[in-house]
């Protein structure tokens, strides 16, 4: 049975299209290629299905954007075929070509922005999340191998171009679809 990313979350709640954190949300200068959940930082992230660890990697860090702390992904090619990106993780306890299950533990919520470090020259959206918990849950849906490294795709899941990745999907229907049946 496929599970809830976030298991201790009981609200659940989805950014609406256009909201900080939606799918695809326009940031004026990038796009934004997934869904943050958000949820207090160290909270249980757990595998939505069956599936193999295919990548684990540092998905942001102070070295390439100052305000940024350090955080990870992992990238699970489930069952059907189909690749989850859990991203902005504290840190993660799999490796490249575990076997994971549905609802097994494979890290915990990361906080990704060090307020202290955001200033004026941070892009607006950034700015306005300054005073603002920025634990999250960073979740990516695709139909094949993730973007990790490409001229356009920048760390914390943001897209410079004008047209998006290739194979991107938007998760906002699939997780959904999760808090109706869990």
């Amino acid at each position: 049975m496929r599970k809830f990313p976030l298991p201790n979350r009981k609200d659940r709640i989805l950014q609406k299209n256009g909201e900080s954190g939606a799918f695809w949300e326009d940031r004026k200068d990038r796009r934004h290629c997934g869904i943050d959940l958000y949820a207090p930082e160290g909270d249980p992230v757990i595998v939505i299905e069956n599936g193999e660890v295919t990548n684990v990697g540092i998905m942001t860090s102070p070295e390439m954007i100052p305000y940024w702390n350090k955080t990870y992904y992992i990238i699970i090619r489930n069952h059907s075929g189909l690749f989850y990106k859990y991203g902005e993780l504290g840190f993660s306890n799999v490796k490249v070509g575990d076997t994971v299950e549905s609802g097994q533990l494979i890290g915990h919520v990361g906080a990704v922005l060090n307020s202290k470090k955001i200033d004026k020259n941070a892009p607006e959206y950034i700015q306005k999340l300054k005073d603002k918990d920025s634990s999250m849950l960073h979740f990516e849906l695709w139909e094949e191998t993730p973007v990790a490294e490409d001229n356009n795709y920048l760390g914390g899941g943001n897209w410079f171009g004008d047209k998006g990745p290739r194979k991107l999907l938007d998760p906002t229907l699939n997780t959904l679809a999760l808090l109706i049946i869990n």
